[in-house]
This record gives C-alpha cells, structure tokens and sequence, in this order.
C-alpha cells in the first residue's frame, strides 16, 4: 500500500511549527555556584611550589544535576521518544550510572561500551548496538552478552549478522541531508532509500533476517530543522514498503538518531513531534504499532562539565601588528580534552577563573585584553585559540576554565608528547 501522505518535499517548517510550543531551556541558575565550589575546592588544595608532578594538571568539575535536567527537559518535550544516550559522546561512569537509574537506554559503538554498560548491571535489552559496520568478534560478542539490536546499511553486514548473530533485530540505517550539522555523518553511513528497497530489503527477506525497522542520523550539532522532517518522510516510506511489500511484521522502531543541542532543541523537539505526528500517526500506530528511540549525546552531557586549566607560561608579543599582546601556554590543549576543537569544530571560551591567587570565576569585569591560548605539546597546531578576550593581564599561574565541554572532550584524548590523556573529575550535583 502506498504511503496516504503527501511526498512533496517543499514546505515550510515555519508555518508547520506555528503551533508547537517551545521548551524554556534548563535552568541553571544554581548550577554556577555548585561548579564554583566543586572549582574552588580542587584548587585551594593545590600547593603550586611543593605540590607533586600532576597534581596541577588540568581537571574537569562535572554537575551531575545538569545533566538530570537535560534527561528532565527531553522527557518533558518527546515522551514519545525513548532516548538511547550515546556513550562515545562522553564515558564518564557517574553520568552514565545517573542516566541509567532515571530510565535512560544506550547506544553503544564497540564492544568496550557495551561492556562498559553492562558493568553497571544494565539489562542488554536497554541497548542498541549502532554502528553500521561492526567488526566479526564484536557481533559474536554482542549475541554472547544478548545485545540483540543493531543497526546496519550495506548488504555485507547484513551477510556477517545472519552468520554470527541471526536472531538480532536490525534497523536500516538511511542516510539524511545532513549539511548543516557540526559533524556530518552521512558521507560515511547511511544507505539511500533506493538502496534499501532494491537491495537490504529483498537480501534481508532471502536471509529470513528480523527487520525491526528504520534509524537515521541529521549529523552531530544538525541545525536544519527540514532534514529532520524529510528524515522521517523517508521512514515512513520504507515502513510501508517493508511491512506491505516484503512482510516485515516486526518492523515497529524508528530509531531518529541524535544530533540534539540545548541551544536548538526547543526548535528541534518541535519539528519532531510535528514529524512523528504526520508520518506516523496514531491512526497509523493503531494498525502498524511503532515506538520511536533517539541517540541524545551532546544533549545530555555539553553543559554539564568544566574544564580547567593552568597557565603554565607566557610569552609577551612585541610586533605592533599582532592582535594580541601576549601567547598564554595552558596545560592542556587539543591533543588533550581540547581535542574538540579539531574533531568535533568547537569553539570553546575562554574566562578567568583565578588571578594572582585570588578566585575570580563569574566576578571578571568586561574582557578588554586579547591572548592567543596554546596547549602544551611541541606541535604547533595546539592552538586552542587564535584571539581570546579576557578581563585581566593573565599570568603565570593563573588558572582558566572553559564551561560546556561535556561533549566529544575527554572521549577522545590522547597521550601525544607523553602528556596524560585523562583528567580528573570533581563531581557535584545542583539537583540536591
């Protein structure tokens, strides 16, 4: 059967988000003296002269009540939607334990975050093993432990899941016009609609393999509210042809991905209800029932952790033309915590959080003087930033501190230079 809707891809997203109300976003008004206190505390007991070797590195404060907050406000805004919290965004345990008790399920990438899931006593059920293209021992391994849903967008992984798990469930995963995001993704993954109908769909049947339905991803940090839309469009197309066509009864999840950030989610949490309610309408969920999941990183975790850092050396700039008056070197840079800034195409700022040993976070007048910021390697693209306004004349020993790195940071450090990859963490929690 057809699909009843209209398939005309124009339309406008303004008109059709007329009525949708938007989320005020979480508050966090207490959470900056819960942070301050959780800084102050690590750095009162940091003797600079006697301390011992990496005592003073870098550390994070993460608020543990942020991120409640974040799950709060998604359920507040998509019921509907179960969210799958992406472990590659951040790996923090504490995080994933307080997503985990207040009912949040996982995507998992590899086999070390499942494992890594599963050490908290978290039922296998709860996860979706989505990435498209696995490796053969991490399929066998995902069967051993009951991992039993996957996604997948080429023929040869649906060849290597019925050989090594042919009871898993399997979500289609399509590709989407993903131009605007932070990270693209579709130029890796994602199968054209074409493709699944011509190729997975009927290999999938030959194989007697349990389609359960269809996932798609707008790209990490996705700002075009129409591909989510067109997204969804598509979906519902491969629904009808996959439960019509080919028989897939147990086609009953759209899994809509991640790509949530807090400054455009009320935009965003808008459009997919809007979506969800067009294309899969209750009328339809009566005969064909479908539950939707999503794959939130950014969203649950950005805002929730600080990253500080300590001026370790200065070098004053004399040239008239240069911009910036001096070059502040920082122990930790974009091989380390920082790294966002070349994976993930963050632009993090910079404040001063203590200055000539007093504490100065949230108190800076007006920034009036500009620094260039470097992390510590010898390789000279650890350039944090190029031009960086701050209040005071920065000096060493000062500490900065760089607010909402929760997201793609410490998930993807390195050991470059020899210098340590991880951070400490200081936990708080607003929410108490």
């Amino acid at each position: 059967m057809a699909p009843s809707f209209e398939t005309n891809n124009e339309f406008d997203s303004d008109v059709l988000l007329k009525n949708q109300p938007i989320p005020k976003r979480s508050q966090n008004f207490e959470t900056k003296s819960v942070v301050a206190s959780g800084l102050r505390s690590k750095i009162a007991n940091i003797d600079h002269d006697s301390c011992e070797a990496g005592d003073e590195d870098s550390f994070f404060v993460a608020d543990i009540g942020a991120v409640v907050r974040n799950y709060r406000l998604w359920q507040q805004e998509l019921p509907q939607v179960q969210p799958h919290y992406a472990v590659k965004c951040n790996t923090d345990m504490r995080v994933i334990e307080a997503l985990a008790r207040m009912g949040c399920n996982f995507d998992c990438a590899s086999k070390t975050e499942i494992d890594q899931v599963l050490s908290l006593g978290v039922d296998p059920g709860r996860i979706v093993y989505a990435n498209p293209c696995k490796t053969n021992s991490y399929v066998r391994h995902a069967k051993d432990v009951g991992v039993n849903l996957t996604t997948v967008d080429n023929v040869h992984e649906l060849q290597k899941i019925k050989r090594f798990h042919p009871e898993c469930g399997i979500l289609i995963r399509i590709m989407t016009d993903d131009e605007s995001a932070q990270c693209r993704l579709s130029t890796k993954f994602g199968c054209s609609v074409k493709t699944a109908v011509e190729e997975l769909f009927p290999l999938a049947k030959e194989l007697n393999l349990r389609v359960r339905g269809v996932a798609f991803h707008v790209g990490s940090g996705a700002t075009d509210l129409d591909s989510i839309y067109k997204a969804v469009q598509d979906s519902r197309i491969l629904f009808d042809c996959g439960i019509d066509q080919f028989g897939f009864k147990e086609m009953n999840l759209l899994d809509i991905g991640g790509g949530f950030q807090e400054s455009t989610f009320g935009e965003s949490s808008a459009m997919v209800r809007m979506s969800l309610d067009k294309f899969f309408s209750s009328a339809y969920r009566e005969l064909h029932p479908v539950e939707f999941i999503a794959e939130p990183g950014r969203f649950m975790v950005a805002n929730a952790f600080t990253l500080a850092v300590h001026v370790i050396a200065r070098r004053d700039v004399r040239e008239a033309e240069s911009e910036v008056q001096a070059m502040l070197y920082v122990n930790d840079g974009v091989y380390g915590n920082l790294n966002c800034i070349l994976f993930d195409h963050q632009v993090p700022s910079a404040s001063l959080l203590t200055h000539k040993g007093q504490f100065v976070y949230g108190s800076e007048p007006d920034p009036e003087l500009s620094f260039s910021i470097w992390g510590p390697t010898c390789d000279g693209l650890d350039c944090i930033s190029g031009k960086c306004q701050l209040a005071f004349n920065v000096e060493v020993g000062d500490w900065l501190y760089f607010p909402n790195l929760g997201a793609y940071t410490s998930a993807a450090t390195t050991s470059f230079n020899g210098f340590k990859g991880t951070a400490e963490v200081v936990y708080v929690n607003s929410e108490k």
